[in-house]
């Protein structure tokens, strides 16, 4: 699984930073708050819920300057917030999906709030056509750049619910035969107990005659 569209930040030290603890300092798109939160979000799906909540509130906050014309900048201050966030989201996802982490709960939330992102930011281009070019910029990236994640969650998950099926349906099958060698070991260690004790009482028998 791989995005179509990457961030310029997207590279290896990028992805392992984002993947590690989080030093609690505030990034150009993140408060000091916003850091610590992700930092103590280590649970792989959790933190793509912490991400998508990140981005709503942006998208929310730029819906209120967008109906105000000349509040046009910090919309789009906004937005560049919006897809800074969605980028790093991102990142994080692809990390997780290449290590093997378990993001199916954090997946089927982005799969589910993405799109309604997405249709708030296309009724805000309808609205803000005459916008500044800088805003009805943002606004276009901003949809491309939810629309891959939706898309190459939707592609990841399909992927983990085959994998983690798969190996919820291999530990069933191991938990069963070790339940049945188990029930195995018990019976054989109940006749050998038994033989034992007939063993004896014929010992004894003999001794007797």
């Amino acid at each position: 699984m791989k995005f179509s569209r990457s961030s310029p930040l997207l590279c290896g030290g990028v992805v392992l930073a984002l993947a590690g603890p989080l030093k609690a300092q505030p990034r150009a798109h993140l408060t000091y708050a916003e850091v610590e939160k992700l930092r103590n979000a280590q649970d792989s799906s959790e933190r793509i819920k912490v991400y998508l909540a990140f981005a709503q509130q942006r998208l929310d906050r730029a819906q209120e300057f967008g109906s105000q014309p000349a509040a046009g900048s910090q919309a789009t201050r906004l937005l560049s917030e919006y897809i800074s966030i969605t980028d790093e989201m991102k990142r994080w996802i692809q990390y997780q999906y290449d290590h093997g982490g378990d993001m199916r709960a954090g997946l089927k939330a982005l799969i589910e709030q993405g799109p309604r992102q997405i249709a708030t930011l296309r009724h805000m281009q309808a609205a803000l056509s005459t916008a500044p070019h800088a805003e009805r910029h943002a606004l276009r990236d901003a949809i491309a750049d939810m629309t891959d994640a939706v898309d190459g969650g939707t592609q990841a998950l399909s992927v983990q619910e085959k994998k983690f099926g798969k190996l919820k349906q291999e530990r069933k099958l191991e938990a069963r035969e070790i339940k049945a060698r188990r029930k195995a070991e018990e019976k054989r260690n109940k006749e050998e107990k038994k033989l034992l004790k007939r063993l004896r009482q014929k010992h004894s028998s003999d001794e007797g005659n």
